[in-house]
């Protein structure tokens, strides 16, 4: 009896591992593609996106991406933030005609942002590194930000991230990065509202912070006066009554 179940659970965990190892095996070539963090973002508004990039060699390690912007619905602003190992370079160039972007007309937009290893800096087998950018305003006349990267390995294979996906369709052995865009909340320009809300909230909390310091002060204040009033009286009722003058009366009755 002892023997069957030892073997059944033998077999089920088996099966077990074999289903797991199927479905990591599945989804191991999802997890090699450079991508956009996060996948979703306000139209119109500003936000943080990351292009995270893993390393999918064994022996060669990750040292340029080149990430290309669209023109027909172009980023007027990108920036970055300094990255330990590497440089980073936003271009801008003419735009093919003018595009109309929060009201006014553009001609000029980020065309490229470029990171590159320095001297002994790379993405290594087995490693991913997330290159954050401050991209805004985002487009409005679209539900997508297509962002086409280049991976280039110090080996010299060099990788393109630049097929479109099929809505519906299966996804492409090389994807490019896309975000998402969802139209702006009611009455929000998305992370640029989000940053001045935050501000505001900040200034709320600073003055009522402040506020309460003020009136705590002054309760102490108050409080210490309290103590030394009643200290005071305390001390008043604990001396001796004073011994009361002899009255005319009494001194006659000594007297006789």
């Amino acid at each position: 009896m002892f023997t069957r179940t030892r073997r059944t659970a033998l077999r089920a965990t088996a099966v077990t591992a074999a289903a797991g190892g199927l479905l990591l095996a599945g989804t191991v070539p999802a997890f090699a593609h450079v991508t956009a963090q996060p996948s979703t973002a306000e139209q119109g508004g500003y936000a943080v996106i990351s292009m995270r990039v893993p390393n999918e060699s064994d022996t060669a390690g990750t040292t340029k991406l080149e990430v290309t912007f669209p023109t027909d619905h172009p980023v007027t602003s990108a920036r970055t933030t300094p990255q330990a190992g590497w440089t980073a370079e936003v271009t801008k160039g003419n735009l093919p005609a003018p595009v109309e972007v929060n009201g006014r007309q553009v001609t000029q937009a980020v065309t490229k942002v470029t990171w590159t290893a320095q001297p002994g800096t790379r993405i290594g087998p087995g490693q991913f590194v997330d290159f954050p950018l401050s991209l805004g305003p985002l487009p409005t006349g679209t539900d997508q930000l297509v962002l086409p990267a280049t991976q280039t390995y110090d080996d010299g294979r060099v990788v393109a991230w630049d097929e479109p996906t099929t809505p519906g369709g299966a996804e492409p052995e090389h994807p490019a990065p896309t975000v998402t865009l969802t139209p702006a909340a009611a009455g929000g320009h998305g992370g640029h509202d989000g940053a001045a809300a935050a501000g505001t909230e900040d200034t709320a909390a600073s003055t009522t912070d402040t506020t309460a310091r003020w009136l705590g002060g002054v309760g102490l204040l108050l409080g210490a006066l309290g103590l030394g009033l009643g200290g005071g009286a305390l001390l008043r009722s604990r001396r001796p009554a004073p011994t009361p003058a002899p009255r005319s009366e009494d001194k006659v009755g000594s007297d006789t």
